[in-house]
């Protein structure tokens, strides 16, 4: 699939079939993160494939702050958490963050690549210093979301987007 093509078909995911993303397609996966863009080659994302232990507590934890929330959590066979490793300086901080997301979207977009399904979701959970413990989150670095992945069960359709005349100023 050409960058062009998976740009423009990728969308959200929220029905997957039951089997996990084998760990050699993860590692590809993870593989493309390597080269997204970041100040000072600091390759701050930081990648964790959540298993059924830790997933399991992760949805305790999120039905004790939201009751009926951890059913979320239950939408994907392969969930990922997304960090970013941050060092201090607040402008490298910045972009080691703006980074990390990058590196979150080329999961995305290599995924969809492989005809798998995934979205991506921020989770208060993650700022939590329980949902920070369960996961082997430092206190240096800044969560970034959950990669849901796996394989679709349905076609998405592609909604209509913003014309770039609504989002684009050229200045002179």
């Amino acid at each position: 699939m050409d960058i062009e093509k998976a740009i423009r078909t990728r969308r959200t995911h929220k029905a997957f079939g039951a089997r996990e993303v084998e760990p050699a397609v993860l590692e590809d996966l993870f593989e493309l993160a390597r080269w997204a863009p970041n100040h000072n080659l600091t390759n701050p994302w930081r990648f964790r494939v959540i298993g059924p232990r830790a997933r399991a507590r992760l949805m305790r934890l999120a039905d004790q702050q939201t009751p009926g929330s951890a059913v979320k959590l239950e939408r994907a066979p392969t969930l990922v958490a997304v960090s970013a490793r941050t060092s201090g300086d607040p402008s490298q901080d910045r972009d080691d963050l703006l980074a990390s997301a990058v590196a979150a979207y080329l999961v995305l977009l290599g995924a969809h690549a492989r005809g798998l399904a995934g979205y991506w979701r921020t989770v208060a959970l993650l700022d939590h210093p329980d949902g920070r413990e369960v996961l082997g989150i430092p206190a240096d670095e800044v969560p970034v979301g959950l990669l849901y992945l796996g394989e679709p069960v349905q076609d998405q359709r592609v909604p209509e987007r913003a014309e770039t005349a609504e989002f684009v100023t050229y200045l002179d």
